[in-house]
């Protein structure tokens, strides 16, 4: 409970307290529509974020401010000088590649050192970053390539430049490639040897706030990406109003040396903000190329973050391995009562720090304490054993899993944000949890309902345009308040708790609109459900289709004494496992009304993943492609 303490102490600071202030407005019904918040950073005036590695060059040259991971799995340091020196390396080779200012180089990568060098490289020589997932197809590398212009490819695998090859085939002006595996940054350092250095220190000092930074494309999910125009000003003020919010909390909270292992995709425009962060606070970063939580904890037991920056499926996947490892051993009935306690001792604590309740009772404690011996600190070591707190955005955390980790000694901040707001635009204030909500706006930003509850918001975070198309742009923007699609609520200290999405709220035949978020992320919260879609738009009822995740129904299998290679047609049709999924269910309808609630489920063969089209790279669910691949089985569902 340290650090729970340690915030306590931090609350007393009048100085970290009155930092930040939310102002609300009401409409005539006293109903809270719109929250605002002053910023904490100054607005970005000359420069840009291209500076930011000669800067911490300059002022803290010997600075540990990244880690770079060997085969053998340690951690080197590379201090700011020598991150600089880098950058200019590269900057150099494309320069004298013939990259022009404001010309596009696209990067597909996964998350590693490289990437970052490349980023601030392509800044430094005056271009533009184009993010692209590793796991794009060809299709979407040609649309990408094309429609940004990118005269240069860098890649990461053989793989990565199989796929480059075949999208641009078809190009009249092919891009230049060069492959990370190959010798890449290797070949682009030898390229720009013998430019002076001048040249860089010129191409990045013409830059302004308002140059674009990269073309960051949507995930895709409603359509074809479109490529979100982001300045330097856009960066900068996501990224130091975020660290003038959590880093003094966070220096007084902790003694020990901040550091976050970064393992979301850096086309993610999540992964590239948290890194621009670090590197102004010189918060110690390393890089970890998978999400996959199995490929992700030993990486977590050798780096031991202070903190991370995830997606609420890793916290998901964290709890559901700690369940199915107390199943294997028999104590499954333990780690559910540990859960139990954990619920109710978060919220009662959580309600003592905020002055809002008496806090634990003595023998609450007694019970926190027996399973923080059995069942907690397991948690925290799988997660490196010194991390104190986390973030999680891109959808909602189901809150009851939002306090099991507090329970746990691991605060879990929510945040809100798009490609289109530079990844946050609200975020949970760190001496101010309220679990359940994704927080209040982000310092310079303001949070709007329209009358049909969308989401509308406005501030230095909104980017300025659409690349290549103006048509999108103006549905979105109007008079500089950007329309999310999302739909949600705002409380009365400015919280903002998201509800569903626009485009995806169905209407049953009965005329009852139901948002499909609130059913699914709840229900991905227990196991052994591994994905699910809620369906229903134009039916009788509301429905859902559900796969069973892998590791739980090994573990269902091996606790049973039934053999692993069960079929899953019989493991689908057992009672006992129709009967876990129906309390999952169960749980998912306890936050509907009976008019919303789920009345069918079938369970899929198989898993949503980015492999089979099912996933964006950000893990978000493909509604189209999930609907049409299991046509016949959502039929069944209504004829039962």
């Amino acid at each position: 409970m340290g650090m729970r303490k340690d915030l306590k102490r931090a609350k007393n600071r009048t100085d970290l307290t009155a930092r930040t202030k939310v102002d609300v407005v009401r409409d005539e019904h006293g109903t809270v529509r719109e929250a605002r918040s002053a910023p904490l950073a100054p607005a970005l005036t000359t420069g840009s974020i291209a500076d930011l590695p000669f800067t911490n060059a300059a002022e803290a040259p010997d600075a540990v401010i990244l880690r770079r991971r060997a085969q053998d799995g340690t951690w080197t340091p590379v201090t700011a000088a020598a991150f600089a020196r880098d950058v200019t390396a590269v900057a150099k080779g494309l320069i004298t590649a013939g990259l022009e200012p404001g010309g596009r180089v696209a990067v597909m990568s996964r998350t590693r050192y490289e990437w970052t060098v490349l980023d601030f490289a392509i800044w430094a020589a005056g271009g533009r970053t184009v993010p692209v997932y590793a796991t794009s197809s060809a299709d979407q590398v040609e649309w990408i390539v094309r429609d940004s212009g990118a005269r240069f490819v860098v890649t990461e695998t053989p793989g990565n430049t199989a796929t480059v090859t075949a999208g641009t085939a078809g190009h009249e002006d092919r891009p230049r490639v060069w492959e990370l595996d190959a010798r890449g940054i290797a070949d682009l350092t030898t390229l720009g040897r013998d430019l002076p250095d001048e040249e860089v220190t010129k191409r990045r000092t013409s830059l302004t706030p308002d140059t674009a930074a990269t073309l960051c494309y949507t995930s895709g999910t409603t359509g074809r990406p479109k490529g979100c125009v982001l300045t330097h000003a856009n960066l900068h003020a996501e990224a130091a109003n975020t660290v003038e919010l959590l880093h003094p909390i966070f220096k007084e909270v902790t003694s020990q040396t901040a550091s976050t292992l970064l393992f979301l995709p850096l086309a993610h425009i999540m992964g590239r903000t948290l890194q621009i962060a670090c590197l102004m606070a010189r918060i110690e970063i390393g890089h970890f190329p998978s999400v996959k939580p199995d490929e992700l904890r030993p990486a977590l037991k050798e780096f031991r973050p202070t903190f991370i920056v995830g997606v609420p499926y890793l916290f998901e996947r964290i709890h559901d391995t700690g369940r199915a490892t107390a199943e294997k051993i028999g104590r499954g009935a333990s780690f559910d009562r540990a859960e139990r306690i954990a619920v109710r001792f978060g919220q009662a604590h959580l309600d003592r720090f905020l002055g809002t309740g008496k806090g634990p009772t003595l023998g609450l404690y007694a019970a926190w304490a027996l399973y923080d011996l059995l069942v907690y600190r397991r948690i925290r070591k799988e997660l490196g054993g010194r991390m104190g707190y986390a973030i999680s955005g891109g959808s909602p955390l189901d809150r009851t899993l939002n306090l099991f980790f507090y329970a746990a000694g691991i605060i879990v901040y929510e945040g809100y944000g798009l490609t289109e707001t530079t990844a946050a635009a609200t975020l949970v204030p760190p001496l101010k949890p309220r679990p359940g909500t994704v927080g209040q706006p982000v310092p310079g930003t303001a949070v709007r309902i329209a009358d049909d509850g969308e989401i509308l918001v406005k501030g230095g975070v909104v980017f300025g345009a659409y690349w290549n198309n103006p048509a999108a742009t103006d549905a979105v923007l109007t008079d500089d308040w950007f329309a999310t699609g999302d739909l949600g609520s705002l409380d009365e200290d400015g919280y903002l708790t998201i509800t569903g999405r626009k485009k995806d709220l169905i209407v049953t035949s009965g005329g009852k609109n139901v948002s499909p978020a609130v059913l699914e992320d709840r229900l991905r919260s227990r196991t052994p459900v591994g994905q699910c879609l809620v369906v229903g738009d134009n039916r009788p009822f509301v429905a859902a289709l559900i796969t069973l995740d892998p590791d739980a129904v090994a573990h269902w299998l091996a606790v049973r004494g039934l053999p692993a290679d069960t079929p899953f047609a019989e493991v689908a049709r057992d009672p006992r496992m129709l009967a876990d999924v129906q309390k999952a269910v169960d749980y998912a309808n306890e936050a509907v009304s009976r008019a919303e609630s789920i009345r069918a489920f079938t369970l899929v063969e198989g898993e949503f993943t980015e492999d089979n089209g099912m996933l964006t790279p950000s893990l978000k669910v493909k509604r189209h492609e999930v609907t049409a691949h299991y046509g016949q089985q959502i039929e069944e569902l209504y004829r039962t």
